[in-house]
């Protein structure tokens, strides 16, 4: 009995001996191809000890030491390996991931910001030239007019319907016409997962496009029942009207709360559109590829403003634009508003841009109840360009199609890749982009610089100029709305949104110079025929037709 324990542990201590042996080759193999961005490289004194983290393979002891703790080594081998050949040694669609060369580093921030001084050397920071669409090809999801739709409508008749409600109706929207492209439908499962955990979708070619918001349809029970194995089915709108076909169909189940939790990053009670669009809510998704049959119209007087990316590179071209820099809002243009804009446009004439054009381009679809309604808001600008405040010559104005998530540094990077779409090659992006107020505590839900920050650095971005601007107040001494300036701040007055209503709602005038005439009177008249009870009219916008 002793012989053979003595066997059974020298068999053992082989076989760990074996083992460490293995364990090293590895740690070795995978470190030596470890890349970590000089920015941000972790060192320390020169001849400080490794002690719990691990020195850097090939380092001695004497030399600068770059170290990783235990638990960073592992990830940093885990996301930054490089491994030749191996792009698409996953090719199965539904086990998506990102390149293996994505690295944890951010990318350099452009040296751009607008109104900041900087010299001439900044020509070369960017090419001026309209932008090609995300993966090459704008997408066009409309039937053409002809037989062809004719022959769609018929086979929609007779295909299983669902119902649309007034929100997937503005995402079928914005996929017709290639807002979202390459994206040709309502997602997925597949690209439902790469956009909830990666912000991102991976292209056939290896490349990724930035996606942050899930476009998803979302069904319940019996419908997914009535539906059955059919690979086709319609989709109507509130009025039983045929809108498209969606077609080669994928089921799946409907996680609300993991979808609310990484999109908003928070559960709490109150945002909006979970609130609308989420939580009653079918348990089930639908995907697939969409067919429109003819393009959407709201038939609210507002149409001729809702131009589709196509149209919109059309209207560049025939204004002979070498570059595009768009300014979304969903609020009132005042004086601070057009300062960074024009600012923008005298910054881009001196990098060596010829004629950059301005997309005045305002959200168009959903929006919580206490936002101004997308008609006052067009109306409103309408009387900024009458005013001469922007130069008509210069400025497109058009409607956004999508919903409003009031997610920021998530539904910011939406916001942005959209308008590569357009043709957009540079964005402007403010403070508190695409935020709200926390819906219980007195405090912004989000950060207010992150939405800018994480533009910076967002995957699939790479190609868009982020044009992060300065603060903008109402200047006491000019008696204008000018770039703030910290060492005479007593001499500034920022107005917030909150204070503006205000004025607006007591038939107040603002200081002179913080918004054009014509455009407060439209403010004003707004909140004098919108002092009907609260709750008489939730939506105030136009149901499409």
């Amino acid at each position: 009995v002793h012989h053979q324990r003595s066997v059974r542990g020298k068999e053992k201590r082989q076989q760990h001996q074996k083992s460490t042996q293995v364990q090293r080759s590895t740690h070795n193999t995978i470190t030596s191809s470890v890349h970590v961005h000089p920015r941000k490289q972790f060192r320390f004194g020169e001849n400080e000890p490794a002690r719990n983290g691990r020195r850097e393979p090939g380092r001695k002891k004497g030399e600068k030491d770059l170290i990783f703790p235990p638990a960073m080594a592992s990830m940093a081998a885990f996301i930054a390996v490089t491994a030749p050949n191996s792009l698409h040694s996953i090719s199965n669609p539904l086990r998506p991931q990102l390149p293996a060369r994505l690295r944890l580093a951010p990318p350099p921030p452009v040296p751009f910001a607008v109104g900041k001084g900087r010299s001439t050397a900044l020509r070369c920071a960017a090419s001026c030239s309209l932008i090609e669409p995300d993966g090459g090809k704008l997408v066009d999801l409309v039937a053409r007019e002809g037989p062809a739709r004719e022959a769609l409508r018929r086979e929609a008749a007779r295909c299983p319907q669902i119902k649309l409600s007034r929100i997937d109706l503005e995402w079928v929207h914005v996929l017709s016409e290639g807002w979202a492209s390459p994206l040709c439908g309502f997602m997925r499962e597949a690209e439902f997962l790469q956009t909830l955990h990666f912000n991102c979708l991976r292209l056939g070619d290896g490349s990724i496009v930035n996606m942050s918001v899930p476009i998803v349809l979302a069904i319940d029970d019996a419908q997914k029942r009535a539906i059955g194995d059919r690979r086709r089915i319609a989709l109507v709108d509130a009025r039983d009207k045929l809108v498209a076909i969606l077609s080669d169909i994928d089921i799946y189940k409907h996680n609300k709360e993991e979808r609310i939790a990484r999109t908003w990053g928070t559960r709490v009670p109150g945002l909006p559109y979970v609130e609308e669009a989420i939580t009653n809510a079918g348990n089930w998704l639908i995907g697939g590829d969409l067919e429109v049959i003819e393009r959407i119209k709201y038939n609210d007087g507002l149409d001729k403003y809702r131009l589709s990316p196509a149209e919109l590179r059309e209207e560049f071209s025939r204004r002979n634009a070498d570059a595009v820099f768009a300014f979304q809002l969903r609020n009132p243009v005042h004086n601070g508003h057009a300062l960074l804009m024009t600012d923008t446009r005298r910054r881009l004439l001196e990098m060596g841009c010829k004629n950059p054009i301005l997309l005045l381009h305002p959200l168009g679809g959903y929006t919580k109840a206490d936002d101004v309604p997308l008609h006052w808001r067009m109306k409103q600008h309408e009387k900024v360009l009458e005013d001469g405040v922007l130069n008509p010559e210069t400025t497109v104005v058009a409607i956004f199609p999508s919903p409003m998530h009031y997610t920021s540094p998530t539904e910011v990077q939406w916001h942005a890749k959209s308008r590569i779409n357009a043709g957009a090659n540079f964005y402007i992006v403010g403070r508190d982009a695409a935020g709200m107020s926390h819906p219980i505590e007195k405090r912004d839900l989000y950060d207010a610089d992150h939405g800018k920050k994480v533009l910076s650095m967002a995957p699939g971005l790479e190609r868009l100029n982020i044009l992060p601007f300065k603060v903008a107040a109402y200047d006491k001494k000019q008696k204008k709305m000018a770039f703030f300036d910290p060492s005479r701040h007593q001499d500034f007055l920022f107005i917030s949104g909150t204070k503006m209503r205000t004025l607006a709602k007591n038939r107040e005038n603002p200081p002179d110079g913080f918004m054009c005439p014509g455009g407060w009177e439209v403010l004003v008249e707004y909140y004098d025929s919108s002092a009907a009870p609260q709750g008489a009219n939730k939506f105030r916008e136009a149901v499409p037709a």
